[in-house]
C-alpha cells in the first residue's frame, strides 16, 4: 500500500482527513497523520483501519527523517514558518509535498535541488492561495483563447460566518487559525491601478477600503492583500493595468479592527510587562496617548480614534470586552496574543454554526469586437457545521486531491510549484466542482 504522511491535525485538517480515508481502500492508501499532539492525531484518524495516528515534532530530526522516508507524498498543514525542514527533508529523500502555504523565500531556494531529485513541492494549493490562482487562471486561459485582452482584474476572497449563524456585531467568527487572523496585513500591501503602482503600508490598510457587491449576499469590505504585483507574472499578466488581490469582511469590521491596529494590539514583537495582572482596560489605558482630555477608557478611546462613544465602530470594540477591568492572566504575553486570547472566547464557532467562503474574481476585458465587458466569476460555499467548515473544504480538499493526482502521477511536473499549470488546475476543479465547490459566472457589457 503507499502511504500518506500528513503533518498538522488542526481545524483545516478535518475533511482532508475525511477525504484522504474515505478513498483509501479504493486507492490503496495508508494515512500516517502526526501531530504535536498524539491525542488530537487518533481523535481526529479515529479507528479507520487504514489510518495511523502519531505523535510528530517537526523539530526531531530522527522522527522526521523516520516519517518521511515512509511516505510516498508528505502533506505539510504546519504554521508556514515549520514547512522548510520538511521540505528540505522531502528534497532529501525524494519525496513529493504538498501544503497550502504561501511560497517563501526559502522555499523557492529549494528549487533547483527539487528538480534535480526529481521531486516536487507543491505550494499555495488551498483556498486563497489555491483555489483563487487555479480558478484565476482557468478563466484567463478561457479568454486569451477566444481573443481577449485583460485591462483589470481584480480577485477578493473572505472566510467570514454564514448569515444564519451572524449573531456578533464583528459579523465574524474563527474558522481558520486565529493567530493569522489577528497578524493579517501586516507589512505593506501593493497593487496596480489604471497603470499606477499603489502601496498602502499596516497602519492604513484597515482605513483604505473598496466596497464589495456579491449577488444576494450584500456588501463587503474589501482590503488589499500582501503584494498583489507578484502573481502578474505567474497570471501572465504583466502588462495588465489594473490588478489588485484583496480579502473580504463584512461591512463596518475593518474600521472596528482599525482600532486595535492603531492602538498598537495587534503588534506580536515585544511583551508586556506583568501582564497577567493587568486588566483588559489597563493595557487599554496604557496604550493611549496622556494628553487625551476625556475621563473614561471608552471617552478616552473614542477620542483618540475621532469616534463618537456610540459609533457603530466603538460599539464593536465595547463588545469584546477590551475596555472591561477582568484580568488578562496571561503571563508575558505579546498585545497580539493577548487580543487573540480575548478574541477566541468572542468569535468561537458554536457547534452548530456555519462559516461561509466567499471568492470574486472582477475581469474587466476587452474582446475581439472592442467591446468591454465585466465578467464576474463568484463562489459561494457554506459549512455544515462547526468541525465540518467552508474553510476546512476548500482549505483541504484542494490538498486533497492534489496530492491524490500526484500518487496516481497524473501531475509530472517538479520543482518549487504553485497550481497555476493546466495539469493541475484543470483536474482539481473538476473534482472540486463535483464536490460542490463550484463557481458561477456573469457576464455583462458596459
Amino acid at each position: 500500500m503507499r502511504n500518506i504522511l500528513l503533518i498538522g491535525a488542526g481545524r483545516s485538517a478535518t475533511v482532508l482527513i475525511d477525504y484522504l480515508l474515505s478513498h483509501s481502500t479504493n486507492e490503496n492508501w495508508t494515512l500516517t497523520l502526526g501531530d504535536v499532539s498524539e491525542e488530537l492525531a487518533k481523535q481526529k484518524a479515529g479507528n479507520h483501519p487504514n489510518a495511523r495516528a502519531i505523535a510528530f515534532d517537526i523539530h526531531d530530526d530522527w522522527n522526521r527523517l523516520v516519517e518521511i522516508g515512509k511516505a510516498d507524498v508528505v502533506i505539510s498543514l504546519l504554521p508556514p514558518q515549520l514547512h522548510l525542514p520538511v521540505a528540505r527533508e522531502c528534497v532529501q529523500q525524494k519525496k513529493n509535498l504538498v501544503t497550502a502555504s504561501y511560497v517563501t523565500k526559502e522555499m523557492e531556494a529549494l528549487d533547483s535541488d527539487a528538480k534535480a531529485a526529481g521531486v516536487m513541492l507543491l505550494n499555495e494549493c488551498g483556498l486563497d492561495p489555491g483555489i483563487d490562482h487555479m480558478s484565476t487562471m482557468q478563466v484567463l486561459t478561457k479568454l486569451k483563447s477566444e481573443g481577449c485582452e485583460i485591462i483589470s482584474f481584480k480577485s477578493y476572497t473572505g472566510g467570514l460566518v454564514a448569515p444564519e449563524s451572524n449573531d456578533n456585531p464583528w459579523g465574524y467568527k474563527f474558522s481558520w487559525n486565529p493567530r493569522n487572523v489577528i497578524l493579517a496585513g501586516q507589512g505593506v500591501a501593493k497593487y496596480i491601478e489604471n497603470n499606477k503602482y499603489n502601496y498602502i503600508p499596516y497602519n492604513r490598510l484597515f482605513s483604505q477600503t473598496e466596497n464589495i457587491e456579491v449577488n444576494d449576499l450584500g456588501s463587503f469590505d474589501g482590503y488589499a492583500n500582501r503584494d498583489s504585483l507578484f502573481y502578474s507574472k505567474a497570471y501572465g499578466l504583466e502588462t495588465i493595468p489594473t490588478m489588485l488581490r484583496g480579502t473580504l469582511r463584512q461591512q463596518g469590521f475593518c474600521k472596528a479592527w482599525n482600532v486595535f491596529v492603531q492602538l498598537g494590539l495587534t503588534d506580536d514583537s515585544y511583551t508586556i510587562e506583568d501582564s497577567e495582572h493587568l486588566s483588559y482596560a489597563d493595557l487599554v489605558q496604557a496604550f493611549l496617548p496622556k494628553h487625551l482630555k476625556s475621563s473614561s477608557t471608552l471617552s478616552r478611546l473614542a477620542e483618540f480614534m475621532n469616534e463618537k462613544e456610540g459609533s457603530e465602530a466603538m460599539k464593536k470594540i465595547v463588545w469584546t470586552g477590551i475596555l472591561n477591568n477582568e484580568k488578562i492572566n496571561l503571563k508575558n504575553a505579546t498585545p497580539a496574543q493577548i487580543l487573540q486570547q480575548l478574541l477566541e472566547q468572542k468569535w468561537k464557532l458554536k457547534e452548530t454554526d456555519k462559516d461561509m467562503i466567499v471568492m470574486q474574481h472582477l475581469f474587466e476585458i476587452r474582446n475581439s469586437k472592442f467591446e468591454i465587458r465585466n465578467l464576474k466569476s463568484t463562489l459561494v460555499v457554506k459549512g455544515d457545521n462547526s468541525l465540518q467548515t467552508a474553510m476546512a473544504k476548500t482549505v483541504g480538499l484542494p490538498v486533497a486531491i492534489a496530492a491524490k493526482l500526484i500518487l496516481n502521477k497524473a501531475i509530472k511536473a517538479t520543482g518549487v510549484q504553485i497550481p497555476i499549470h493546466k495539469e493541475i488546475y484543470e483536474p482539481v476543479l473538476t473534482e472540486l466542482k463535483s464536490l460542490g465547490i463550484i463557481f458561477n459566472e456573469e457576464l455583462k457589457s458596459i
